[in-house]
């Protein structure tokens, strides 16, 4: 690839990801966590890391791994990092899942556990914000200051969450529990908003870009974007911990972020839209067509968020608002990149080095998009249907939802593999002279 070679662990980073994501649907169809039990209830917390760093984090950090190099024409600062940085943040998950199980007392009590997670994921998450944030920093153009603003946010959420571990276990004195007790929001929006968002928006510019032969976005223009959204984690992350520190209200603060997190969001639209608009590639594949889905999802996040704001009822129906923002925008969009991601990946690791020496299939011979699309609909009729089920405070019909999100899900996961394994490729061009099959879950080059 331009700037980059493959990557030889983003595979791997996608399997584990993908692992936690069916893991968190089977926790949602068995009723374990919100809406069955409250927001801040253990369960829930198992829940809601499983998702966001189990399968959100997990999967991102396996796509910059491979984009970031081709973002800045640069190498990777250190691919040595990228296993054991992914075995560290594994670790710590499962410690402090271990730790939130036993506060429900679904384990013996053992206070250690949250604070091991945390150190656990604070040095692998470190180890991948050193090595992306080095390699972006090189030529930080375009879509690469989204990253390094989405790496900064990562580690702000990892800050906040580590001092809520150890007040969690009681080892963080009077300062600790204050932040544990009015911190959580702002750990949140950090971590969604700053992170997960952010940097969703960054990538996805040079994907969209790549994928349907556009120009890529003007750089003023993106840097506006970027200054909304920056500001919007600013706000959050600085005045929200000035706050807590000097005993004030959060209100204020949270709604001068939300102001410019609807800002960012509004001005993302407008980009998106210039390079839909500016396509070269007319008819949409796939991969496209769901990623417009997600951000419709986006869009309805923050329409549903100014509804519920405006009518009072934003703190009763937090969930619906969450889970259409987790699994309607970002879950979506990672899905639907994945498709296409894998696709491109593996055709670059089995027939780049055959190319101009023997026919070679085009990336599209490695999909079946006709067969794969019932399962893209699948999931996002039922996130819709399960986000309608939490407003109408329905757990029975939301449990439904998410058993037939779990179908689509893994019905997507079914058409990733058979394109790693070249199933959908015609025979005589499969597997030409010189070309080697790829590993499922890792590079060989």
């Amino acid at each position: 690839m331009i700037g980059g070679s493959i990557s030889r662990w983003t595979m791997t980073y996608f399997a584990a990801a993908l692992t936690w994501l069916l893991a968190a649907l089977a926790l949602m169809v068995a009723g374990i966590g919100h809406p069955a039990a409250d927001l801040a209830a253990p369960d829930t917390l198992v829940l809601v890391h499983v998702v966001c760093i189990g399968w959100l984090s997990i999967a991102m950090c396996g796509a910059l791994f491979q984009f970031v190099p081709v973002l800045v024409a640069q190498p990777l600062f250190c691919e040595r990092w990228a296993l054991p940085a992914l075995a560290l943040v594994t670790a710590g998950l499962v410690s402090l899942l271990a730790g939130f199980m036993a506060l429900g007392a679904r384990l013996p009590s053992a206070p250690w556990l949250l604070p091991l997670g945390a150190v656990l994921l604070v040095v692998g998450f470190g180890l991948i914000v050193v090595d992306l944030g080095l390699t972006a920093w090189q030529r930080p153009s375009g879509p690469a200051r989204f990253v390094l603003v989405g790496l900064a946010s990562l580690c702000a959420t990892a800050a906040f969450g580590a001092v809520f571990a150890f007040a969690l276990a009681g080892w963080a004195g009077r300062i600790g529990d204050a932040v544990l007790a009015r911190g959580i929001p702002l750990h949140a929006i950090a971590g969604l908003g700053g992170w997960l968002t952010l940097t969703a928006m960054g990538v996805s510019y040079r994907l969209l870009s790549m994928f349907m032969l556009a120009p890529d976005v003007e750089d003023r223009k993106s840097r506006i974007t970027l200054a909304a959204g920056a500001l919007a984690v600013a706000t959050t992350v600085g005045g929200g911990a000035a706050a807590v520190g000097f005993e004030l209200g959060l209100n204020m603060v949270l709604s001068i972020a939300a102001v410019f997190g609807l800002v960012c969001a509004a001005l993302y639209g407008r980009d998106l839209a210039g390079i839909f608009r500016a396509r070269k590639r007319r008819q949409l594949e796939l991969n496209m067509r769901m990623a417009m889905l997600s951000f419709a999802s986006l869009a309805a996040t923050g329409l549903l968020g100014i509804a519920l704001v405006a009518t009072r009822t934003l703190s009763a129906h937090l969930g619906a608002f969450a889970f259409l923002a987790a699994f309607g925008w970002l879950s979506g969009l990672v899905l639907a990149k994945l498709y296409k991601i894998v696709a491109f990946l593996t055709w670059l690791e089995t027939y780049g080095p055959v190319m101009g020496r023997a026919p070679t299939p085009r990336v599209q011979d490695l999909v079946a998009e006709s067969r794969a699309t019932k399962w893209f609909a699948i999931y996002y009729v039922s996130v819709w249907m399960g986000t309608l089920a939490l407003l109408a405070a329905q757990p029975g019909a939301f449990r439904m939802a998410a058993a037939a999100m779990t179908v689509g899900v893994v019905g997507i996961i079914h058409e990733i593999i058979r394109i790693r394994r070249l199933e959908d490729v015609a025979l005589p061009l499969r597997l030409p002279a010189g070309a080697v099959a790829p590993h499922l879950l890792f590079a060989k080059t």
